[in-house]
């Protein structure tokens, strides 16, 4: 039932006017008109001491009134948040979509979003105290309870934008929190090398105590970074958080069991010491390069602890949760070109893994890096707080809160249309131009959005994704038009189809892309190149910087007819023939690409927890590797199984490998159990000619016999395994000896 609410009056008992004057804010920032007092329709503003906790409300709603109870400020923040998110407003008209009599309790009692103020995020270092603060009440909006900063890190003099020192910012950051309840944790790590000498590392945390008025959680990270032991982290922990304690009475400490790369007892000797149960440490957090799942740490670690989650919702690749991390096969040209830190709305991706977390968590703060995953942060948000929560209803309450001029459905359509846009080649996706005719079409109905930075941020995703498939499409119709003329021989015909230039149209939309970045960089500080707004590296958000790599091997073709004009004129078609030819199988051979291909292909599904390192966005991809190569799988064992051989012959495997210094003499490669090579990297045959003409500098081959005597009804099931260091592999390819 609708109701309208519009001319509201706003009235509030002692205690509560803090609150009140917010939620006149927000409603004369929608409305352009402050509310009033008196009259009806009324909000009123109460104290309710009876409720569980400061976290819960209760909103009663009679004829004409609407009454908001709440033990402090946090839950009326709550509250009225909800009411405009269920609202439509126009002009000054505000319009009530639903009763929303009843009391209000979230499932979890940690709910929270990193924010921290330095060089690495892609926005945060260019805010000032009023854009922490709408941050506060804009996460607010949606349930959180927690800010995250950092205030251990050092302030750097090279970036332009930083206005603070880190820790000047944790301190009025921390003010700023305390006056709307918010609790305040702080990631601090122990810096490298120097902090070995303890008292130097409490010298520093005492002094950041002392200037924070407010801090409950103290969250040092066990790696990620950390060069500890596990023991010695957890001893180090203990006289953190006595001081901590003495310092901040009431205050927790929380170590999060992220294990360094190079300390391989570091799960072990942490658990021996986390079983021993010191009273010191209040809870255990889960994140990234974890040292174990999150399952096997809720099983072996005491009931004493909870446990927090740092979900990371803010990277695409090289990260805990890339995109798809349940499959893990984004395709590499939107890797390539979106990169690690782009805009990234994945809210039903981001639901399956808040369902299969939260048996075993008391909450999380998440790990965030700026706006890019703005999205993100209201959906898991809001599931922490409501976890049976409709998507659908979250990006309509996001939409209504944020984009009130637009329609609510429109833009909750458009966030899950541009997720849906990173589904399989974005060549043969058309769905991703009918993504950007939405936000379009919005832009053209109302063009007020456009001074919203929420809503360009959309609009700038939706034309990154028109732009990468338009390129795709075009160049994947020239690679096609120079093989036929390869194949006749015409090698300078085909090369000059390669270089064709891209049409005016693409030309354009590419151009808008620079404008939507200015005006998003003067609208909310995000850093979407590193020339001309600052970003601290390529991958750090900075899109335009990878948005023009290559999608295709139209570069590395090119690349290869350059290598080719070195070559004596009667060696040319022969490289050349190889290269348009470097994938091809013959009846009964085998070609496989992580990059190219993706798991199902393997046959068989891989055990544990793989890395996949991504290398499309990286600045090598310039043309000097081809697209097979761009993804490469991190892990200690890989088997696939494939067949169709031909009976009584031989065969080759030619595996190709991202260069490593790491040394080992237990590399393994058998194929079906028989074992082909065991000891140090890579065995087998050295191939000089295909890693000089096919390969990028990072890569090398390794060619391994197969005899017929190893294959078993022309089937075969090869597994490659290194138990200590690991492998790096990106292609293989069976074929005829």
């Amino acid at each position: 039932m609708h109701v309208d609410f519009t001319g509201l009056s706003v009235s509030a008992q002692a205690g509560c006017e803090k609150a009140a004057a917010l939620f006149c804010d927000e409603i004369e920032r929608r409305t352009g008109k402050r509310p009033g007092e008196g009259g009806r329709p009324r909000v009123c503003f109460a104290v309710d001491p009876t409720l569980p906790n400061k976290d819960c409300y209760r909103i009663e709603q009679s004829d004409g009134e609407l009454r908001l109870s709440a033990h402090g400020i946090r839950g009326h923040i709550y509250a009225y948040s909800l009411f405009l998110r269920k609202c439509v407003v126009r002009g000054e008209q505000i319009t009530l979509l639903r009763n929303l009599t009843g009391v209000y309790v979230p499932d979890k009692p940690i709910r929270g979003h990193q924010c921290g103020y330095r060089t690495c995020p892609n926005t945060y270092d260019a805010w000032g105290k009023e854009e922490y603060a709408r941050f506060y009440r804009d996460i607010m909006a949606f349930g959180c309870n927690t800010c995250e900063h950092i205030p251990g890190e050092p302030f750097d003099p090279n970036n332009p934008l930083m206005k603070y020192d880190p820790l000047d910012v944790a301190v009025w950051g921390s003010e700023l929190a305390d006056e709307v309840d918010l609790d305040v944790s702080c990631w601090y790590p122990n810096a490298r090398d120097e902090e070995q000498d303890e008292a130097l590392a409490l010298k520093r945390r005492e002094a950041v105590l002392d200037a924070m008025p407010r801090v409950n959680v103290l969250f040092p990270p066990g790696g990620d970074p950390g060069d500890m032991d596990g023991d010695a982290f957890v001893d180090r922990c203990l006289a953190i958080s006595r001081l901590l304690k003495a310092k901040k009475p009431g205050a927790q400490l929380w170590p999060s069991a992220q294990a360094p790369h190079d300390m391989p007892t570091w799960a072990a000797d942490f658990l021996r010491e986390i079983s021993k149960q010191p009273d010191e440490i209040d809870g255990v957090i889960m994140g990234p390069n974890h040292a174990f799942p999150l399952e096997e740490l809720r099983r072996r670690v005491p009931m004493k602890y909870p446990i927090r989650f740092y979900p990371d919702i803010t990277h695409n690749v090289r990260c805990e949760y890339p995109v798809h991390f349940e499959r893990d096969d984004w395709h590499y040209a939107f890797a390539a070109t979106l990169s690690r830190e782009s805009v990234n709305p994945r809210p039903t991706e981001f639901r399956l893994l808040h369902r299969l977390t939260r048996p075993y968590v008391v909450g999380s703060v998440s790990y965030s890096e700026g706006v890019n995953d703005d999205v993100n942060k209201a959906v898991w948000s809001d599931m922490d707080f409501f976890p049976a929560v409709s998507l659908n209803d979250t990006l309509c309450d996001y939409a209504r809160f944020f984009l009130w001029q637009a329609d609510a459905q429109q833009i909750a359509d458009g966030i899950f249309a541009l997720e849906r846009n990173w589904e399989g080649d974005p060549a043969e996706n058309p769905h991703i131009e009918t993504t950007l005719r939405l936000f379009e079409e919005q832009a053209e109905r109302h063009p007020e959005l456009l001074n919203n930075w929420r809503f360009v941020l959309l609009q700038f995703r939706a034309r990154c994704d028109a732009v990468v498939r338009r390129r795709r499409v075009f160049e994947l119709e020239l690679i096609d038009e120079a093989k036929a003329e390869a194949a006749r021989g015409e090698w300078e015909k085909a090369r000059k189809i390669l270089g064709a230039d891209y049409p005016e149209e693409y030309h354009a939309l590419r151009a808008t892309l620079d404008e939507l970045a200015a005006a998003l960089f003067k609208q909310i500080g995000i850093q979407l190149d590193v020339g001309r707004f600052g970003a601290s590296g390529w991958e750090r958000g900075a899109t335009l910087d990878t948005i023009d790599r290559p999608v295709t091997d139209r570069a590395w073709l090119l690349n290869r007819f350059a290598y080719a004009d070195d070559l004596p004129e009667a060696e040319r078609g022969e490289f050349l023939t190889r290269v348009f030819h470097r994938n091809d199988v013959r009846q009964g051979e085998y070609y496989f690409s992580f990059a190219e291909h993706g798991f199902p292909l393997l046959g068989e599904r891989q055990e544990g927890e793989y890395y996949m390192d991504f290398q499309g966005d990286r600045p090598a991809n310039n043309g000097s590797m081809p697209t097979c190569l761009f993804k490469v799988f991190d892990h200690f064992r890989l088997v696939f199984r494939t067949g169709g051989f031909a009976p009584g012959a031989a065969y080759k495997l030619r595996v190709t490998f991202k260069r490593t210094n790491k040394m080992t003499d237990d590399f393994t490669v058998k194929a079906n159990g028989h074992v082909l090579h065991h000891g140090g990297f890579y065995g087998g045959e050295p191939d000089e000619q295909f890693d000089r003409e096919m390969l990028g500098e990072a890569f090398v081959s390794a060619t391994y016999s197969l005899p017929a005597a190893v294959f078993e009804n022309g089937c075969v099931a090869v597994e490659l395994a290194e138990p200590t260091v690991g492998i790096m592999v990106t292609e293989f390819k069976i074929y005829q000896a």
